[in-house]
């Protein structure tokens, strides 16, 4: 019986501990510019996707380029303040996170992952 209770308190440590140690893992990330996101953050971490898949369905289908889900306006937040890029380096904004979690980035593909001020600065 004291050895049920012994592991049952070593499996309690263990995930207490794992919570903690999931921050400490986390890449640490070039937030750009940062603030107050559009939503909370970790809601921000589930949902980004999902947002951006029906922000792209309405500028492709609606022209609606502005809003509030919008990726140039994530890039223009998000964007390191030291190369103006999402994807620039290892702890660029969504280039560490899609990489932490093994994860395929395609947005960039097509999308520029620069700050559009950048592009008016360069030219």
């Amino acid at each position: 019986m004291s050895r049920l209770f012994a592991l049952l308190a070593v499996l309690f440590c263990l995930s207490a501990s794992a919570g903690a140690t999931e921050s400490l893992l986390a890449p640490k990330l070039d937030i750009g510019k940062g603030g107050q996101c559009v939503e909370d953050p970790q809601w921000m971490r589930k949902n980004h996707m999902h947002v951006l898949i029906r922000q792209r369905d309405e500028t492709v289908r609606k022209g609606m380029r502005d809003g509030k889900y919008s990726l140039k306006n994530c890039i223009e937040c998000h964007a390191s303040l030291r190369d103006n890029s999402v994807i620039g380096r290892d702890d660029s904004f969504c280039r560490g996170c899609h990489r932490y979690e093994a994860v395929k980035i395609d947005c960039f593909e097509c999308h520029s992952g620069k700050r559009k001020s950048a592009w008016v600065q360069s030219k």
